[in-house]
């Protein structure tokens, strides 16, 4: 068949005697009964053949390997989704012995691997096709091995059973690229065996379930790895198990339990984030993922995981130049290991928190990364389409031999063949676009996994001798050592600092000078000092806290730079360290987010919380405040956004967490109760009937650092009737108990803080008044009996979450009462006499002190004047109850005559001095006041506005 030579022109010339050489043994070996190939195939066949000759040499060894995969039709198709499985059953059949089972696998995964490389090569194949069939074949070959080893093991000595009585096979879980469906052509498979309950079999010798299950597992090694006259499987390796070589083969969940929670090394990790039981007793094979699952990620923040990282990735990298091994496309500067590290480092620091982040592939890990915005989106894309390029490489250098390498050859012939089946002309070429690639990745390894760090700089002198540390603090260019000598020295002696562990004293020294160093240039270097180190010793005792400032430079800048400007801030971090996670990324930390994106955020975090888990609940709702509270803080403190905007903020995020809690106190509630009658119960979150009420700074959009939230709960419906669940109550009791729910969620102090504070005496009849008003009564309650100081609040009050018909019957019911006709003289009287009572009492008292809310002239005369003027105005003006927030109610004003328009712009202009200087306040921890003399022009027109209209 020699005249049936394939095309072999487009080989470069020195391959083309390869490819005639097998060709023509192919057809010897062949004989009268080699098939006629299709067109297509036989144009493949030169390209295919020299870049492997791994599968010339399997179609020369078994001519009639290439004939079934040729007539199946299985080499120009996609594998079908359970198609091994079927397969290896039809070729199992009859397979009854050892020796029958060693051989057939072999056989089949010959081919396998034949048809696998061949649509690789080709170009017929994805790189993720090839990748999840190498993986599959690999683990359909361990299923159907241990199944039939199983049998036999269970009719030669008995079946072992679990705790329920049921027959329990070994668990085998497979590690590494195995276990991400990842697996390259020539890889050995990592596997870990584990059995879930242990005990002993009835047999004579009462054969102890550990000793049945290590000699199955060993035979299984031995059918997968053994090397026979037909080659082998899979290369096995056992190694990444517990103590390694030197423990024991297999061991209970119970053994594994104690093992991972108690001696585990840190690497260990690393290994199970890819761990996949795959083979034996898989429903037991998912309890222990899910065990595991803790193991791998961590509750907190665990920026530990950088450096432990960094220091295996060194270790690799000192052995391959012992080796002389650095163009090692795995394991070489710029490899493969490069790129999972980078996936893996995110992966144990953010996993606890970020579920998504939970990946064994790669490529979905990175994928998530560009969505969460934790990596740029042109880093994610280079990163990805390296890692494919790399897995490319791989395959062919695997593929050219079916041998297990990752370093690139020396060959010539070799070189020459690698290079033309990935598309190059010569070996230059290639390695330069391979050279090129590596650049790449290693420069973002460094940035994230290496920090960009030089690891042998240095560290100045901190603790010891003063003029040692003196010198230390100069090095460092902070001028007042003097100053600084005493906070180091108080700092030094402090119970939390003095007990740091050997960890935690290794990493102080890693970032306080540092932070030293970044303080002495602000402004203010000691006061910045000062406050560093009270926070640094707050969050001592977590040496992960002192790891992530110590392995990212931006989060300390942006730490130092919020510090010096603001110690509310400081203290902030202090009481929530986990907000340190928010000085990552500069660019969100300053740009607060707006409504619509609050809501996107809050819900992607609550989304993994279980409806019967009230305190992950709330730790997520707390975090997610504090968060946003600072990004808010951040962006005013450094003139990002305008007063305006720092309440209208504040107010959005309260606004998103109260509705909220108030969807999950529905559901709560209901889960127990049922819904009330005309309530949606295919629709959990939706809280019909009830509606909650913002007045005072919520209510008008004032809100400020620390401000508390004034609610009212109103709610719609039959108080008398019941609801539908299994526990009914009446609808007036629900609702109770809906509010309750609604205000524990938002008071409960816990280790992450209280939500919000909240008032609740503006309701009807205040304090001895009713949680929850039914909304007619709430009616009659403001048109007959609310006093003026409450009508006062009610200019103030809006709808803020719950069911929208409550909210339109609130608005108007306010819109009534508001635009009622009033006698003047009385309505003047009674907001004067109030304000006159608020200032004897509140008033700072002191000739020479502002107080800018409750003085004369100061923020609540304004606020006060406002609502006379929309009490008073709004039966002729019903425009005046459109708006809730003082600014625009001036406007309004002004245009119904209350006020003239250089009065309104006066006041308009004051009001909000007056409430950025409250903010400034708020943010240096000081109270709400200023000199008298400061802001003496301003007082004296709003109180000469304040008595031409209160007093006349």
């Amino acid at each position: 068949m020699s005249e049936n030579l394939p095309p072999i022109e487009n080989l470069p010339e020195s391959l083309q005697p390869g490819v005639r050489l097998a060709w023509s043994s192919w057809c010897e070996n062949a004989g009268d009964d080699a098939p006629a190939l299709p067109t297509t195939i036989l144009a493949s066949l030169p390209a295919v053949w020299a870049a492997s000759p791994f599968v010339a040499g399997q179609c020369i060894r078994r001519p009639a390997l290439l004939r079934q995969l040729v007539d199946s039709g299985r080499l120009r198709r996609a594998r079908g989704e359970h198609e091994y499985a079927g397969l290896l059953a039809e070729a199992l059949a009859g397979v009854d012995d050892e020796p029958g089972l060693m051989a057939t696998l072999r056989r089949f995964r010959n081919r396998e691997m034949v048809r696998i490389a061949w649509r690789d090569i080709a170009g017929w194949a994805p790189l993720d096709e090839t990748l999840a069939d190498v993986s599959l074949l690999a683990e359909h070959c361990v299923q159907a091995a241990l199944e039939c080893l199983f049998r036999q093991a269970c009719a030669a000595r008995g079946t072992p059973c679990n705790q329920r009585g049921q027959p329990q096979n070994l668990v085998v879980l497979g590690m590494g690229k195995l276990g991400a469906w990842e697996l390259n052509f020539s890889s050995d498979i990592d596997l870990i065996f584990a059995f879930r309950d242990d005990g002993e079999l009835q047999d004579r010798r009462q054969t102890s379930y550990v000793e049945f299950y290590t000699r199955l597992a060993r035979n299984l090694v031995k059918v997968i790895d053994a090397i026979t006259e037909d080659g082998f499987v899979f290369r096995v390796d056992t190694r990444l198990r517990p103590f390694g070589d030197s423990g024991p083969l297999v061991m209970s969940f119970d053994a594994l339990e104690t093992y991972y929670q108690s001696q585990a090394r840190e690497w260990e990790r690393y290994a199970m984030v890819k761990a996949r039981a795959l083979a034996g007793d898989l429903e037991a094979g998912r309890e222990l993922e899910a065990f595991l699952q803790p193991f791998v990620y961590r509750r907190y923040l665990d920026y530990r995981a950088l450096g432990e990282l960094r220091e295996l990735k060194r270790k690799i990298t000192a052995e391959l130049v012992r080796k002389d091994r650095q163009e090692n496309v795995k394991l070489g500067p710029g490899g493969i290991r490069e790129i999972e590290f980078i996936g893996q480092a995110f992966q144990l620091i953010r996993g606890g928190h970020e579920k998504g982040l939970r990946e064994r592939r790669i490529q979905a890990v990175l994928a998530r990364l560009g969505e969460l915005g934790l990596m740029p989106a042109a880093s994610v894309a280079t990163l990805a389409h390296a890692y494919r390029y790399l897995r490319t490489v791989e395959n062919r250098l695997q593929q050219y031999a079916d041998r297990q390498t990752h370093d690139l050859p020396t060959a010539p012939e070799e070189r020459l063949a690698i290079a033309h089946a990935l598309g190059h002309a010569d070996w230059d070429g290639f390695k330069a676009a391979l050279d090129g690639v590596r650049e790449q990745v290693h420069a973002i390894f460094r940035e994230v996994v290496a920090g960009g760090q030089n690891e042998e700089a240095a560290v100045p002198a901190l603790t010891g001798e003063p003029g040692q540390i003196a010198a230390s603090l100069a090095t460092l260019g902070f001028a007042d050592t003097a100053g600084a000598l005493p906070l180091l020295g108080a700092f030094h002696d402090t119970h939390a600092i003095r007990k740091l562990t050997a960890r935690g004293e290794a990493e102080l020294r890693r970032v306080l000078p540092e932070l030293i160093r970044a303080a002495a240039r602000t402004a203010a270097p000691l006061q910045t000092l000062e406050r560093l180190l009270g926070l640094i010793e707050a969050i001592a005792s977590r040496n992960v806290y002192l790891t992530l400032l110590a392995e990212n430079p931006p989060a300390r800048e942006q730490l130092v730079k919020l510090a010096a400007a603001s110690p509310w801030i400081g203290n902030a971090i202090a009481h929530h360290p986990l907000l340190l996670d928010e000085l990552l990324d500069p660019r969100s930390l300053y740009r607060p987010l707006t409504r619509e994106e609050l809501r996107r955020e809050l819900a992607h975090r609550l989304a993994s919380i279980e409806v019967d888990d009230p305190e992950a609940l709330m730790i997520a709702l707390r975090q997610f405040k504090q968060a946003n509270v600072l990004r808010v803080a951040a962006a005013d403190i450094s003139g990002a956004i305008p007063l305006m905007v720092v309440s209208d903020y504040l107010s959005y995020l309260a606004e998103t967490v109260v509705d909220s809690v108030m969807r999950h106190a529905w559901r709560m509630t209901a889960q127990r109760h049922g819904v009330p009658p005309g309530a949606r119960p295919d629709e959990p979150d939706e809280p019909d009937g009830f509606g909650v009420i913002a007045y005072g700074k919520l209510g008008g959009l004032e809100l400020g650092y620390g401000s508390d939230l004034d609610l009212v709960f109103l709610y719609d419906g039959d108080g008398l009737a019941q609801t539908d669940g299994a526990k009914p109550v009446t609808v007036a009791e629900f609702f109770a108990r809906l509010g309750k729910r609604l205000i524990h969620l938002l008071t409960t102090n816990t280790p992450a803080g209280v939500l919000y504070e909240t008032d609740l005496r503006l309701r009807p009849s205040g304090s001895s008044g009713l949680l929850v008003s039914r909304i007619d009564a709430f009616a009659t309650y403001q048109m007959q009996e609310a006093w003026t100081w409450e009508q006062q609040a009610l200019v103030k009050a809006r709808f803020v979450a719950g069911d929208t018909r409550v909210g339109e019957r609130f608005g108007s019911i306010r819109q009534r009462s508001l635009c009622r006709v009033r006698e003047l003289e009385s309505l003047r009287r009674d907001i004067r006499e109030m304000r006159e009572k608020m200032r004897d009492t509140l008033g700072a008292g002191e000739a020479d002190v502002f107080d800018l809310k409750q003085d004369a002239g100061g923020i609540v005369d304004i606020e006060f004047l406002v609502q006379f003027g929309v009490l008073s105005r709004a039966h002729a003006c019903a425009g005046l109850t459109e708006w809730t927030d003082v600014v625009r109610l001036l406007e309004s004003l002004a245009t119904a005559g209350f006020v003239t328009p250089d009065d309104a712009a006066f006041l308009k202009q004051a009001y909000c001095q007056y409430r950025d200087r409250v903010h400034r306040a708020a943010l240096q921890e000081t109270p709400a006041r200023a000199p008298a003399s400061e802001f003496e022009a301003e007082r004296s027109r709003v109180r000469h506005i304040w008595n031409a209209i209160m007093i006349g």
